[in-house]
């Protein structure tokens, strides 16, 4: 398991130890990709073919149209790249010793931020959908609580069932180490009444 004792985020607790962070799966902005690669082929094969196929293009005012149109295709491809890229950089699902944080980009300007402690966790439910998935491993987890927001749920992330034992693990510990805490808690005033 990767170190992460030197990432911090926003609102991160004075104790609090990251211990995973999650990304969707490559697969998945490859294939938002496969669009944009087909725009380049169809770019690159205007760029080359028309000029050979239409011999008006060969005329100064027409060929500057059409370098033009050209160039605004081709940033056009570029934007909706760098688009698909920042959605997947930064939708990013954090995983502490105390809570998830969900971090969903949406667009350019605007991203929403939720969290949910391990204590408030009902239920999770792994969803791996299709041969392409299930060979390589990737899927949505799905986090039931008691909450206003009843489902937390991670897109198409890698390793979901190895996510969903962290998680679960790290909320049975928790119980295990509050019940002690009760436990002892309450041994102490079993003795301060005895002795007062």
């Amino acid at each position: 398991m990767p170190d992460f004792t030197h990432y911090h985020f926003l609102g991160q607790k004075p104790n609090e130890k990251i211990l995973l962070v999650v990304h969707r799966h490559w697969f998945n902005i490859l294939s938002q990709f496969f669009v944009v690669f087909l725009m380049l082929f169809l770019f690159i094969g205007t760029y080359l073919y028309l000029p050979l196929v239409f011999s008006s293009l060969s005329n100064p005012i027409n060929a500057d149209l059409f370098y033009f149109l050209e160039n605004l295709f081709f940033m056009f491809v570029w934007i909706i790249f760098f688009l698909i890229w920042v959605d997947y950089y930064f939708d990013v699902w954090i995983v502490t010793d105390q809570r998830i944080v969900n971090i969903e980009q949406k667009g350019l300007f605007s991203r929403v931020v939720s969290e949910l402690e391990l204590e408030n966790i009902q239920d999770i439910t792994t969803d791996v959908h299709g041969v392409i998935p299930t060979f390589l491993n990737y899927g949505n987890l799905f986090v039931q609580t008691a909450a206003e927001k009843e489902r937390f749920i991670f897109r198409n992330i890698p390793d979901p069932y190895g996510v969903k034992d962290l998680v679960m693990n790290l909320q049975k510990t928790r119980e295990h180490k509050e019940e002690e805490q009760f436990g002892e808690l309450i041994r102490k005033k079993v003795h301060h009444n005895e002795i007062g």
